[in-house]
């Protein structure tokens, strides 16, 4: 049991880290008037859409949610709810993209447009992640037979894009390196302009 929820765990600090430096950035333009930094933006978009959306959250779903179903009801609506974020993840990450274009093409109403977006977006994440670490762990927890973790377990741990091939931890660590490579600090270690 421990072992998968230490994966989980460690997947959430990491779209919690990425989702910081976000805000991080949208906020270091806001108070300083510094010139966006849309490069590590797309990054962190780009992280946003390909690890949590198309890795994390269908692993979620496929296994742990499924296999909470089979043993108990007593979550479904929170499960509901929390596939209704997964499934407005990838819409959230292209306005976002959108007003990001739109700020580097447009003025100050534009960046504020994106900078409200930004914050909402961060918010929403850090409650559903929440809700999942607080809610749907605790249950887990109590429900989940030993075999269960152990099936969980395998099944979290040989996922692969089954069209690509892909070893979503090395592509989570390239991209999470990438967008360190990127930012400016204290985010990332490109030299401040």
């Amino acid at each position: 049991m421990s072992q998968l929820l230490a994966v989980l765990w460690s997947e959430h600090r990491s779209i919690a880290a990425v989702l910081h430096a976000l805000l991080y950035l949208v906020n270091d333009r806001r108070s300083g008037g510094k010139a966006l930094d849309a490069q590590a933006i797309r990054a962190i978009l780009h992280y946003l859409d390909v690890f949590p959306e198309r890795v994390h959250h269908p692993k979620e779903e496929r296994f742990l949610f499924a296999a909470l179903r089979h043993r108990t009801s007593e979550i479904d609506p929170v499960l509901d709810a929390l596939m209704r974020d997964h499934a407005g993840g990838e819409g959230a990450i292209r306005s976002l993209e959108q007003l990001l274009l739109g700020s580097e093409q447009g003025g100050e109403d534009e960046f504020e447009a994106l900078a409200a977006a930004s914050e909402r977006y961060v918010k929403d994440y850090h409650e559903h992640m929440r809700t999942e670490e607080e809610v749907v762990m605790k249950v887990a927890r109590m429900v989940l037979t030993e075999t269960d973790w152990l099936q969980l377990r395998t099944e979290w741990a040989s996922h692969r894009d089954p069209l690509a091939g892909i070893d979503h931890r090395s592509v989570n660590d390239r991209m999470i390196a990438r967008i360190v490579e990127l930012a400016a600090p204290p985010i990332g270690l490109r030299s401040a302009d």
